[in-house]
């Protein structure tokens, strides 16, 4: 499965990609002590309920840079909602994966393979990132890698 990274691992810099002009733009500097907890990014020819591709979230030691590709495995999916004031929640899934070709995490095949405080420290940063920014993120239910990749051939463009 292949991943584009937008903003890297403890990064406060937001990146976004701009499909109108193919490039990665500057959105946004998060509140001072916080950082993405990982690599973000999107699942490429995907769109989810937001009208935006899937979100990925890479699991590495090492920061990537936005506009990277990165060949992944993916290991689950935090299901969600998002809400922001005076609209309707829709799903914005955050879906788990590793690099393929990182032998350090040969051994990771399913999300209940990581450390479970991981699994919860990503899902509080998206309940406090969103709060910042006046939304809401509830966490609806963790799965593993089947229910992951039906919900990635359901949204493929």
């Amino acid at each position: 499965m292949n991943v584009i990274i937008e903003t890297p691992y403890k990064s406060r810099n937001k990146f976004d990609y701009d499909k109108h002009t193919d490039l990665f733009k500057f959105s946004k500097v998060i509140p001072s002590g916080m950082e993405f907890p990982c690599d973000m990014g999107f699942i490429p020819h995907t769109e989810g309920e937001d009208g935006d591709p899937l979100d990925a979230l890479v699991l590495m030691d090492e920061t990537t840079y936005p506009g990277c590709l990165v060949e992944c495995r993916v290991l689950g999916v935090i299901k969600a909602e998002q809400k922001e004031k005076h609209k309707k929640a829709e799903r914005n899934d955050r879906f788990i994966l590793v690099p393929a070709k990182m032998e350090e995490y040969d051994h990771l095949r399913h999300i209940d393979d990581l450390n479970q405080h991981k699994v919860r420290s990503i899902s509080h940063f998206f309940e406090n990132y969103n709060k910042a920014e006046g939304k809401e993120f509830t966490l609806k239910e963790i799965a593993g890698p089947d229910e992951a990749h039906k919900l990635i051939k359901k949204a493929k463009k």
